[in-house]
């Protein structure tokens, strides 16, 4: 609908996603640092209402100028989401519940995913485009009251127990920003996030209108079916989140048991490349359905990682930078889709979407590890 309205192709769509992820990524780590320097509550709150406000004017936009404005305005709320929930997370639950609680909480975008396929259709169709764009901005206002009259950070007590069973033993210390891209796993965090990221995004962003016309449904069709690949990707990811904490508590290090499942999980992606062999619709779905809950399996627990690899203090500023990297990833990814997707064809696309996530797991492996702080040359001739 909005090729039509703005008399877009392939390319055209693919400037609207950018927009938004060009700005996204920009503003990914200094959200994060945001919510390291002023705290989640204030962080977040301000995010939502951002993001509403821009989900508004997209609504009453009338020309692709200004519908691209606040797409842009979109990417640049958007990112202090994910930063401020991982920083909830850090400081609510210890490892034996981290990535299970951290799933439940992401799960809420995905849940938004399964939710908009039909409300956007039933809205586009019996309105216009633009109510869908209202719609979601009065919601996310209502959300930010919901936010700001219920969430309250940690008392002492929880606090220190996190603490306690913190795999980091850092004493209260924490990097400095600088400090922080001298370490090896920021920069493993930084290429998985790059290369596992845009598959995810290609799930977001072209499989509907891949679905609409290459497989033939309706949009009518995609409001019934288009849903299920999220919420399949939803309960996956959930599943073994849950898995990697029961590792945990039956004695597996919390760090070693989060790259057992994602290595596990990491096998079903590269199912893409069978999308092009298939032409039932609703097989398609189910192929994307499998690869989703790699990718969500991915993008949950690879917060939880962060959270165990680096101090409490620092969660949020790497989730920020790592978050950056990704969109910049998937910029990359959406451009190349946009121009390609008609002279390529889709199926060399899967092909190259197979290959992101076991690269991953080789940067897994080989570059995550739990980061020490450095003692500082004071700290050591005080305790000597």
């Amino acid at each position: 609908m909005l090729k039509e309205e703005f008399s877009l192709g392939d390319d055209g769509y693919a400037l609207v996603l950018n927009v938004f992820t060009i700005f996204y990524a920009l503003m990914y780590p200094v959200a994060g640092w945001l919510v390291d320097k002023f705290g989640e509550r204030r962080v977040m709150l301000g995010g939502i209402i951002g993001w509403s406000v821009a989900c508004l004017g997209g609504g009453i936009s009338r020309t692709f100028g200004s519908f691209l404005f606040f797409r842009g305005l979109l990417g640049a709320a958007e990112p202090t989401n994910f930063p401020a929930q991982i920083k909830v997370v850090a400081v609510w639950f210890s490892g034996k519940l981290r990535a299970t609680a951290n799933s439940l909480c992401v799960a809420g975008s995905s849940i938004g995913a399964i939710i908009a396929p039909p409300l956007v259709a039933w809205l586009a169709m019996q309105f216009n485009f633009h109510m869908v764009f209202i719609v979601a901005g009065v919601v996310g206002l209502i959300i930010a009251l919901l936010w700001f009259l219920i969430y309250t950070e940690p008392p002492a007590e929880v606090r220190q127990e996190v603490e306690r069973e913190n795999p980091v033993k850092d004493s209260g210390r924490s990097f400095t920003w600088g400090q922080l891209w001298t370490t090896k796993s920021l920069w493993g965090i930084l290429i998985i996030r790059f290369v596992s990221d845009p598959v995810w995004y290609f799930c977001l962003f072209w499989l509907p209108g891949y679905l609409q016309e290459e497989s033939g449904l309706t949009l009518a069709q995609i409001g019934m079916f288009g849903w299920i690949p999220f919420l399949v990707a939803d309960l996956g990811a959930i599943g073994t989140a849950a898995w990697s904490d029961r590792m945990v508590r039956n004695g597996k290090e919390p760090l070693l048991a989060r790259k057992i499942m994602l290595t596990s999980v990491a096998v079903l992606a590269p199912l893409c490349c069978l999308t092009t062999y298939v032409s039932n619709p609703f097989l398609t779905i189910l192929i994307f359905a499998l690869v989703a809950v790699a990718c969500l399996s991915w993008l949950f627990t690879l917060s939880v990682v962060i959270a165990e690899a680096f101090p409490v203090k620092n969660v949020a500023s790497v989730l920020g930078i790592a978050g950056g990297f990704g969109a910049l990833g998937a910029v990359l990814f959406n451009y190349f889709v946009g121009q390609m997707m008609g002279s390529v064809g889709a199926g060399n696309i899967f092909i190259a979407m197979a290959f992101m996530h076991p690269i991953a797991v080789l940067v897994l492996w080989t570059m995550i590890k739990r980061e020490k702080v450095p003692v500082l040359e004071t700290e050591k001739q005080l305790v000597a």
